[in-house]
């Protein structure tokens, strides 16, 4: 077999260039810095950092939505949708702290102290150059990251969340002019606002280019339809979609796409499924469990409809590789890019290993293809469901160790609910696993 080599994770090299990046910001205000002598000033300078660092990491945000295969294959989607998230809190926190201590700043140079802060606000909005759209911006800031908190997220529907999200363009863009017509920055040097129109020229370009025109470039050529709709188990359907030269659309086992399905009530939501199979030349397959509107709606697919995906997105595949030995880990429906993991995967008869978690043996959805997968590969596959009783079964570091002697000799593949997935972390790492052997893609926001 052709030997496996760990591949060198990018993250390292793209967070210097962010500091970079950030460091250059505070230059930036440094160099045009006066001498601060009193409090006002430090007020209004303090405004003037958090201004320019907001509108920085504000190019950042709308890079970490502009699905650069770069980043969604080689650092994780999963990872870049954490940065995503940080990098947005960081950038309300900012604004927010740029807005008062401008304001503040400006009504203490009108005479009206710290109680004028609303009304120097309105007269900025009437009075200064494209601040009225800013202002705008920053509501819509606002009200996407009130939204994105964790329970207030989990109250609205996934489609709601998704489209008010995608308001973070037009935040931007709102916002972008302001800095050009008001920062001192970029009136006394031209240089800087050249730079700041190619950040931001550069990171619209990705997004025209990646989350428009590839997309559109993908479904023109491949032209998916669905071919069927099977049930697997109570719940679970596997949805098969045709369309031409499939091969050539880059897909790998363990990653996933952005599927839209042409049907009535379904035409304007668009969510992540897996692949539950090995990509082929005329099919693509992906496996849901019915958890939602979107999912359960699934099982009414006609044959023939329209299908517009985007992707291939995700890092959970093979070149994540790098011992000979893999173990594959999956809980509920976590089992759909396991299971094309398990059919591609190159080894030896007793190389593959996989370990399928659910509730009881009736959850066990795709089991009769993956007993057919371990027969022809001579892989082994074991299954954890609850008693008769309810206890849930035992995943330790001591079990895990008992059923695979040489655990810690093996890269670990796992996906499936985050709680599920944490006790597994927690129990490979007792078992001698390292950290930079357990591949994991979670999708939760």
């Amino acid at each position: 077999m052709r030997a496996i080599r760990p591949r060198r994770s990018p993250a390292v090299p793209l967070l210097l260039a962010v500091w970079a990046g950030a460091a250059g910001v505070v230059w930036l205000w440094w160099t045009n810095t006066p001498s601060i002598a009193d409090n006002n000033s430090r007020i209004l300078n303090a405004g003037r950092i958090t201004g320019l660092l907001a509108g920085y990491l504000m190019a950042l945000v709308v890079l970490q939505m502009a699905r650069v295969p770069a980043l969604e294959r080689r650092v994780g989607s999963d990872r870049v949708a954490r940065w995503h998230a940080m990098t947005g809190r960081y950038t309300v926190c900012l604004v927010l702290a740029h807005l008062f201590l401008t304001m503040w700043g400006y009504a203490l140079q009108s005479g009206r102290g710290l109680g004028g802060i609303v009304q120097q606000t309105v007269d900025s909005i009437e009075q200064l150059p494209d601040v009225g759209k800013a202002a705008i911006g920053t509501g819509l800031l606002v009200l996407i990251g009130l939204l994105s908190i964790g329970p207030v997220r989990r109250r609205i529907s996934y489609d709601l969340w998704y489209h008010i999200h995608l308001l973070t363009y037009a935040a931007t863009y709102l916002s972008f002019w302001h800095q050009l017509s008001t920062g001192n920055e970029f009136a006394v040097q031209p240089e800087a606002k050249t730079a700041w129109y190619a950040l931001y020229g550069s990171v619209t370009a990705l997004v025209i280019w990646y989350r428009i025109l590839t997309p559109i470039r993908l479904n023109l050529r491949h032209r998916l339809r669905v071919e069927a709709v099977i049930e697997e188990t109570p719940g679970v359907v596997s949805v098969l979609m045709t369309g031409r030269k499939l091969h050539r659309m880059g897909a790998e086992a363990g990653q996933f796409f952005r599927w839209r399905f042409l049907a009535p009530g379904m035409r304007f939501s668009s969510h992540p499924y897996s692949l539950s199979a090995a990509p082929r030349p005329n099919m693509l397959r992906i496996t849901v469990k019915a958890i939602g509107d979107h999912s359960s709606a699934l099982r009414d697919l006609e044959p023939g409809t329209r299908v517009w995906a985007e992707g291939p997105y995700g890092a959970l595949t093979a070149d994540r590789r790098s011992r000979g030995k893999v173990l594959l880990v999956a809980g509920g429906v976590g089992i759909t890019p396991m299971r094309a993991l398990f059919e591609t995967l190159p080894g030896a008869p007793g190389d593959i290993t996989l370990l399928y978690r659910a509730n009881t043996t009736h959850d066990l959805a795709l089991w009769d293809e993956l007993a057919q997968i371990a027969e022809e590969r001579g892989a082994r596959l074991m299954y954890a469901v609850n008693s008769p009783d309810g206890e849930r079964p035992d995943i330790s570091a001591e079990t895990l160790s008992r059923k695979l002697p040489d655990i810690d000799r093996h890269d670990v593949f796992m996906c499936g609910p985050p709680g599920f997935a944490q006790q597994v972390y927690e129990a490979l790492r007792g078992a001698g696993v390292p950290a930079r052997r357990i591949h994991h893609e979670s999708f939760e926001m």
